[in-house]
């Protein structure tokens, strides 16, 4: 059947089922692709914890989907009161 749909089996390592805390994120792109950088800080310094690669268009369905998961949350549990920015600057340090 053409419009049956395949269903997508997903692995997972164990130590990534775990997940990792992220208190900032760092946004970059270019034409090609868009680059979130997850970090955990804890002044004096923050560490990375993901860098997540993704095309123009799956970025755009992920801001469509956090927007409806937020409004969704919102609607259960009330209104979320957004973070404060961060003050300082932040940079790389590398190893």
């Amino acid at each position: 059947m053409p419009n049956q749909q395949q269903q997508i089996q997903i692995k997972a390592k164990d130590e990534d089922l775990k997940g990792d805390y992220s208190n900032m994120m760092q946004v970059l792109h270019t034409k090609e692709e868009f680059v979130l950088d997850f970090f955990f800080v804890s002044p004096p310094q923050g560490v990375l914890c993901s860098r997540i690669i993704m095309s123009p268009g799956h970025a755009k369905r992920v801001i469509g989907a956090l927007q409806e998961n937020v409004k969704k949350y919102e609607e259960k549990f009330g209104q979320i009161k957004e973070a404060e920015t961060p003050e300082g600057n932040i940079g790389f340090v590398g190893k």
